[in-house]
């Protein structure tokens, strides 16, 4: 096989549950050339991969409106180039799998709870269980791709960007309180508490958000100052990370064992940190990921508040170790 193209344009969070999948498609067909269509915004995330060898830039915010389909024009011209000897849709979407024909595949493959009708484009199914973690769907697709899936998985990600003018030392706690789902974010007062609650070791809050916060004098504020590679390096560095079920929080599982991933409203064994050492937190209840398979968990657990935090302290102190020149 001499090409091969990813389709999984977005989003960030699901963008690192593919690594996996084509770093094995990668070691499958190590002559191939990857191309993978993708969001602009993502890009970063392939920097110096050793997996792909080009990236087919999906400009969405650009297709939007009646114009959409004079606008895409060009860029479907432009798609239908690339004329691959396979297709994978990792998306699952009407959208992503014509995205897999117009490019001219030989042959699309996607998996079995695509929607929308993305199946009736596909020349092969992989058969995944919807319940299963993303990780473990995506991985299903690369075997029947050819892909040999062994127990040592790799995920490559870039060592990220240092920021300027921030000191990595001493240690400090990354908290990542923000997400685009419906009760997934923590509130001001919770994430002004937490600070607090760690006082004097170093806060740093990182993320997207409108709001204005007012913490305290051991947290460093840079929410909507630092870019994916920027937050990458953060989430490398850091002592422990806390994060809610978001994007960043799939880095972590990716890139530091040091995680607690709380989720209120979504499944952890679904979506959550696909790392056997990483923490979770559900229903008042804190977990080690490898534990979740005999845990019982509510469906809908009630919302992370101030309540839970002096747990949530007790347990990450010992790992963050208050520094000498701050006691």
């Amino acid at each position: 096989m001499d090409s091969i193209l990813i389709i999984k344009p977005s989003s960030l969070g699901d963008i690192v549950h593919t690594l996996p999948a084509v770093a094995a498609i990668r070691d499958a067909h190590r002559k191939a050339s990857i191309t993978w269509v993708m969001n602009p915004e993502f890009t970063p995330l392939l920097r110096g991969s050793p997996d792909v060898n080009h990236i087919h830039v999906f400009p969405r915010r650009e297709f939007g409106g009646l114009g959409a389909p004079v606008s895409m024009m060009p860029w479907l011209k432009e798609t239908r180039k690339l004329r691959p000897d396979l297709a994978l849709d990792f998306q699952g979407l009407l959208r992503s799998a014509f995205i897999a024909r117009v490019s001219g595949a030989k042959q699309v493959y996607g998996m079995s709870d695509g929607r929308e009708g993305s199946r009736f484009f596909y020349s092969r199914t992989a058969k995944v269980n919807r319940r299963e973690h993303a990780v473990e769907r995506y991985l299903k697709l690369a075997e029947l791709a050819g892909a040999r899936i062994g127990d040592a998985l790799r995920c490559p990600l870039p060592t990220g960007d240092m920021l300027p003018r921030f000191d990595e030392f001493p240690p400090f706690i990354l908290l990542h309180p923000f997400a685009r789902g419906k009760g997934k974010s923590l509130t001001n007062g919770v994430i002004e508490e937490i600070c607090r609650a760690f006082a004097p070791t170093r806060v740093v809050v990182v993320g997207k958000t409108n709001r204005n916060l007012d913490v305290a004098e051991n947290c460093v504020e840079l929410t909507n100052q630092t870019s994916l590679l920027q937050l990458i390096r953060l989430i490398r560095v850091a002592r422990f990370v806390i994060s809610v079920d978001s994007g960043p929080m799939h880095i972590a599982a990716a890139v530091n064992d040091r995680l607690l991933s709380i989720h209120t409203r979504t499944n952890p064994r679904r979506v959550g940190p696909y790392n056997s050492n990483a923490w979770i937190w559900k229903d008042g209840k804190i977990l080690c990921v490898k534990e979740l398979e005999n845990a019982k968990l509510k469906r809908h657990g009630h919302p992370f508040k101030t309540k839970d935090i002096p747990a949530v302290v007790e347990f990450i102190r010992p790992l963050v170790p208050i520094d000498p020149m701050l006691a």
